[in-house]
């Protein structure tokens, strides 16, 4: 005879038990708002969050102390444009051949190998034709069930028939699927933004104009939603207390985001005077995605030229630096996916190459980032009471950008995640 023994516990609970202390010492730490360099540098940290920073912090009793050398750190870098379900390779025939269970894996793998390269949060611009499934990727990292960054999702991007992302170039009998969602008009705009919406969309991602080209010297690309159908969707996202941000280059359709108020405007190539004077009024982020226009060039596409996408890079470096002399406000992000993930943080390197100081470079791929993703109040800065996003860098991203590129710990929610 078998017996069960059950022994009641009642309402009783067990003590609390309190917070893992870590306290991280380095050669140097950077309080990227203001650029000042602590030397050496310390950092407490209590379960998720930092709790003290500074030359020298407490150590309480039976803390853990991880001696980082001759190191700098910083807060986790953020990508705010990348694309988790894509990979090298021709991107529309991932969408055909690809099934969203094996295109969700390689999302999976992608966010991994982000976060080792030290970008412990990032947006992720639209699944590519996977629809909504850069939920599920969210809220198992969410969940702590893979290793990820910190996501704000857009699910598939928005686009119109015969757009940007419609599946051109193939025999229209064999109704080859777009990579984006497809609306036509205002009203099939907003309903489209709703279901993104229902599905677990963070925010919107638009596509506003392409395809783009270089004529006679001059940026050329069509607009594709009018000023008043991009309104409609701002207030619509607005509603919810979410956000619309657009791919969109030159004008008018840069110029028509703008006024609509998009929270940023991605690629933005060729703006305005008047584009740049309303982005910086309403801090509408340019996001520059230089890395994506080097990697082109440097691996065209069957059928495409190499010499035209250097052509292109040629042109937006140009045209940087007008944004830049005109305070335009401009946040990090690389369009990973394309080009393999985890090696994003070539950006740094590029916009410091075409004009940013290694400083505003740092702050546009943190604070910046931060704001943007709307997570200002909690990440992007080595602050007391952010949560514990912390990363070390081989040597001085001040004096040698590229050190952002040599990432060697990580640190997601106050966990040790690569060391």
């Amino acid at each position: 005879m078998r017996f069960l023994l059950v022994i009641a516990l009642g309402t009783a609970t067990l003590p609390a038990q309190a917070p893992r202390t870590v306290v991280l010492h380095a050669a140097r730490l950077i309080e990227v708002e203001t650029g000042r360099v602590v030397a050496p540098g310390e950092i407490r940290v209590e379960g998720e969050r930092i709790a003290e920073v500074g030359s020298a912090v407490r150590h309480p009793a039976g803390a853990e102390v991880i001696s980082l050398g001759d190191m700098t750190l910083l807060p986790g870098m953020i990508d705010a444009h990348v694309h988790l379900f894509l990979h090298p390779g021709a991107e529309d025939l991932q969408t055909v051949q690809e099934s969203v269970p094996q295109r969700t894996i390689v999302a999976v793998l992608a966010a991994r190998d982000d976060l080792m390269a030290g970008f412990t949060a990032e947006r992720d611009m639209g699944t590519e034709g996977a629809g909504s499934a850069d939920t599920a990727v969210r809220d198992a990292i969410n969940k702590g069930l893979v290793p990820g960054p910190r996501l704000r999702i857009s699910g598939n991007a928005i686009d119109i028939l015969g757009g940007h992302e419609d599946a051109l170039g193939f025999n229209p009998e064999q109704r080859v699927l777009p990579n984006a969602t497809q609306v036509n008009g205002a009203e099939e705009l907003v309903r489209a933004i709703r279901g993104q919406f229902k599905e677990g969309a963070d925010f919107i991602k638009v596509y506003e104009t392409g395809h783009d080209e270089i004529r006679n010297g001059e940026w050329s690309t069509p607009y594709q939603f009018t000023q008043a159908e991009l309104e409609a969707a701002v207030h619509e996202a607005a509603r919810v207390g979410k956000h619309i941000a657009v791919h969109a280059t030159a004008e008018p359709g840069t110029l028509y985001a703008s006024k609509a108020g998009v929270v940023s405007i991605d690629h933005a190539d060729a703006l305005s005077a008047e584009t740049m004077r309303i982005m910086r009024e309403k801090h509408i982020f340019a996001v520059p995605t230089f890395t994506i226009s080097e990697y082109f060039a440097e691996h065209p596409e069957p059928g495409s030229q190499g010499s035209a996408e250097r052509a292109k890079l040629e042109f937006h470096a140009r045209e940087f630096a007008k944004q830049l002399a005109a305070g335009v406000p401009v946040a990090m992000g690389s369009d990973v996916g394309p080009f393999p993930h985890g090696t994003q943080a070539r950006e740094f390197v590029l916009m410091v190459k075409y004009g940013m100081t290694p400083l505003a470079a740092l702050q546009a791929g943190t604070v910046n980032g931060a704001d943007l993703l709307g997570w200002g109040d909690r990440i992007g800065r080595l602050k007391a009471g952010y949560l514990a996003d912390i990363v070390a860098v081989d040597g001085d991203p001040l004096r040698d950008i590229t050190a952002l590129q040599r990432v060697l710990f990580v640190m997601k929610d106050g966990a040790v995640v690569k060391r």
